[in-house]
């Protein structure tokens, strides 16, 4: 058996997947429908939307298979999301990738399987609208048009859950989505006994980059800004745009002194942005942060508010 790959993107890719607020939530009808569509129409035992997790996959919708998860090394659907269509296996048992699959020699007895991957806006790969059967079988030109048509609505339904947790123009956790990763990262960081620290950022002079280059520079400007917090945080980090010019992040298991760090090497990577973009406006940021204790009870949004103040103050204190 050949484990899949991990994907390049990887980091990015499970980002974008805790923001969406997928993973074990409740069956829901929108893909229950696609997949018995799925399982009808090609006449196969099992179909599947399989989101592909860290080291896992899960079973957003299931027909045929009474398991919701399984692991990924051994999972197909992480071998398809490395692809950018469908990927095919006539017959697995003649596979060496496979061949020797516990799903191949022991139950659900895996011959056939065509999986086609689910992309979201920022082109990262969530999981796969799938087919099993434990018979070989191929598919003609219009069988794989078809189950690509499918996956597209697939791709539609989870559009609409991560419109609702993703900022749509830099495609980073909005304030609801960063909320909620925020509420699991402290409660993580309560059972381990290890503080957190929110830090407020505040795009200084963004109101004249729009008035004299134009709206869409300031989107580009807010663009750069959301991947140098991508380029230059942490993948445990957890950080959105919360409004216009207004963002945050997370920072697990930190003290003063790591924030402290971890602004000035940020405010180094933003200077060296300026220089290498020269678009005629510097990129200039505020920021303000807030250490969460272990055993503090405030919740997220109390430590936003904190964060925020102390971002103000810093701003005043700066005009006097």
């Amino acid at each position: 058996m050949i484990s899949p790959q991990i994907p390049p993107d990887e980091a990015q890719r499970i980002e974008t997947l805790r923001a969406l607020k997928i993973l074990d939530s409740a069956p829901e009808e929108r893909f229950d429908r696609l997949t018995r569509m799925a399982k009808r129409m090609f006449g196969v035992p099992i179909s599947l939307v399989s989101i592909v997790d860290s080291n896992r996959q899960w079973f957003k919708s299931a027909q045929g298979l009474d398991a919701t998860e399984a692991p990924r090394e051994t999972s197909f659907c992480g071998h398809a999301i490395l692809g950018d269509d469908l990927f095919l296996i006539p017959n697995a048992i003649e596979d060496e990738r496979f061949h020797d699959n516990p799903f191949v020699i022991n139950a659900p007895n895996i011959r056939f399987y065509a999986g086609c991957p689910l992309r979201v806006a920022n082109g990262h790969k969530m999981g796969t609208l799938c087919l099993i059967d434990d018979k070989p079988r191929v598919m003609d030109e219009e069988d794989k048009e078809l189950l690509r048509d499918l996956a597209v609505m697939a791709e539609q339904e989870i559009a609409a859950l991560q419109l609702a947790t993703l900022d749509e123009l830099t495609a980073i956790s909005n304030r609801r989505g960063f909320i909620s990763l925020a509420k699991h990262a402290l409660a993580m960081c309560k059972r381990n006994g290890q503080s957190a620290t929110l830090v407020f950022f505040d795009l200084d002079d963004f109101k004249p980059i729009n008035d004299t280059f134009g709206h869409a520079e300031g989107d580009l400007a807010l663009v750069a800004f959301s991947n140098l917090l991508r380029e230059n945080f942490r993948d445990s980090d957890v950080f959105a745009r919360v409004g216009g010019d207004e963002f945050v992040a997370l920072l697990t298991g930190t003290g003063e002194a790591f924030v402290q760090l971890v602004l000035q090497r940020f405010q180094q990577a933003v200077d060296q942005y300026n220089t290498e973009a020269s678009r005629g406006y510097d990129l200039k940021f505020s920021a303000g942060y807030a250490i969460h204790k272990s055993d503090d009870s405030s919740d997220i949004e109390a430590l936003m508010a904190q964060a925020d103040e102390l971002l103000y103050e810093q701003k005043k204190e700066r005009k006097r």
